[in-house]
């Protein structure tokens, strides 16, 4: 990447099932037809992603930190590091300043979403982060780190609107690479 790219970050939060994936699913399909959409999910507990006993298990469980599996429709990557022990952001500003280390973790993914090109990203969950929030159901304003553009039960072309709106972060040339080596 030779220039700085821009990268829209927004938002969604509110309480266990309140619609949050649901907005996901009427909001991606709509912002796809103005650029790449990554979506990120927080997860409040560990799950097994990975079949025990696969290849793909198998390289993990040997020590590999990320495996990327690659299937005639699919490609995945797996990596160790969550939100107990994130990796360190590749860039000198890293999106999201915090010491939290949850919030530490969105950031450097935000960053290997912008590196490889994503225009937009829909976050569900992570309600600390500072930037722009979508609220869904019964959530106060005052319990969210970012500034709140809508509410989950607003006018799907409002909250497009908010979206295709937003300035977006400002990700280095360079920012998000998913090697640690310098040029």
């Amino acid at each position: 990447m030779n220039q700085d790219s821009r990268l829209r970050v927004v938002c969604l939060a509110g309480p266990s099932d309140a619609g949050k994936t649901s907005l996901v699913e009427r909001l991606v399909p709509r912002l796809a037809a103005d650029g790449r959409v990554a979506t990120v999910k927080s997860i409040h507990h560990d799950i097994e992603v990975d079949t025990p006993g696969t290849d793909t298990h198998r390289h993990r469980s040997a020590g590999a930190e990320t495996v990327v599996g690659v299937t005639p429709e699919l490609t995945f990557d797996i990596t160790t590091r969550g939100k107990r022990n994130p990796p360190e952001p590749t860039v000198d500003e890293p999106l999201l300043e915090t010491d939290d280390p949850e919030l530490r973790a969105l950031s450097r993914t935000l960053e290997r979403l912008a590196g490889r090109g994503y225009d937009t990203v829909i976050v569900e969950g992570f309600a600390d982060a500072s930037v722009p929030t979508i609220l869904v159901g019964d959530r106060d304003p005052e319990a969210v780190g970012g500034t709140v553009i809508g509410r989950g039960d607003d006018p799907i072309d409002d909250l497009l609107e908010s979206i295709r709106s937003l300035e977006g972060h400002t990700v280095p040339a360079g920012g998000g690479r998913t090697d640690e080596s310098s040029d």
